[in-house]
């Protein structure tokens, strides 16, 4: 019970990691928030949570700025508080950068880096006013190193990288605590999802994905980094984990690999 009593509000919980993470959450004790779009999944995974702890459905599109701040106060009269945050609603994207459209990067952008962006204003106050909390955002190694096909995901997550960042080093003396999470492949609907260059859905599973780590591991795997507020944690293996270390230790290899990927 390592979150006992804590409130812990989670994006993007409708599924995959996110689903994982409010249910290991509540398990542990906590007062689960749960928000997404679809409000009958929030519902189904606040069925399954198996805990002492309350579950709020909140249903939230990220990009939506008055339905964020809606939210916000909504949470503060449940709960009077949100002691951990987690961003980790996502959109991605499969298509080449000649052919996708302006407003396809824009709603990548919005969902990925401006959702986080405006929900962790919204709760940062009251958090610097308290004295702690802790801020998590679940990006992705796309944050890391660039790839073909992806270019807005790539570029929302690494500016994702870049925000929670400096806001790590604006917050510490407030007592809050700011934890980037770097998944790899994980077996999750994400590619189904994502976004063609000209807004159609691709609904594809990849299959580099479905053989990706399971849910659950990455989201026990990241209530371990929470607890242990954690700067920064890379879960991947595989071609993942490599690639994020030949970007740093030698690019021009990692870019003669990836020119040889087939997708």
């Amino acid at each position: 019970m390592r979150f006992r009593d804590s409130v812990v509000w989670v994006t993007g919980a409708s599924s995959g990691i996110g689903e994982h993470l409010a249910r290991l959450f509540h398990a542990e004790g906590a007062h689960v928030v749960l928000s997404a779009r679809r409000e009958d999944a929030l519902s189904r995974v606040a069925e399954a949570c198996d805990g002492p702890g309350d579950t709020m459905i909140l249903p939230l599109d990220v990009t939506d700025e008055t339905a964020i701040g809606t939210a916000a106060g909504q949470v503060s009269a449940r709960f009077g508080r949100v002691d951990i945050l987690v961003n980790n609603a996502g959109l991605t994207q499969r298509g080449r950068i000649a052919e996708t459209s302006l407003d396809v990067y824009r709603r990548i952008m919005d969902v990925n880096f401006f959702g986080p962006l405006m929900l962790t204003k919204a709760v940062l106050p009251s958090m610097t006013e308290r004295g702690s909390g802790r801020i998590v955002c679940v990006t992705s190694v796309a944050g890391k190193y660039g790839s073909p096909m992806r270019s807005g995901y790539n570029a929302a997550k690494h500016a994702a990288h870049g925000f929670f960042d400096s806001l790590r080093e604006e917050v510490a003396r407030h007592g809050i605590d700011v934890t980037l999470i770097v998944p790899g492949t994980v077996r999750t609907d994400v590619s189904l999802n994502a976004l063609r260059g000209d807004g159609s859905l691709y609904g594809r599973m990849d299959p580099f994905l479905a053989s990706g780590m399971d849910p659950a591991d990455c989201a026990g795997r990241i209530l371990d980094a929470v607890h242990a507020r954690k700067r920064e944690v890379l879960i991947a293996s595989g071609v993942a984990r490599r690639n994020v270390w030949l970007k740093r230790l030698s690019p021009a290899l990692l870019s003669w690999v990836t020119r040889r990927r087939k997708s």
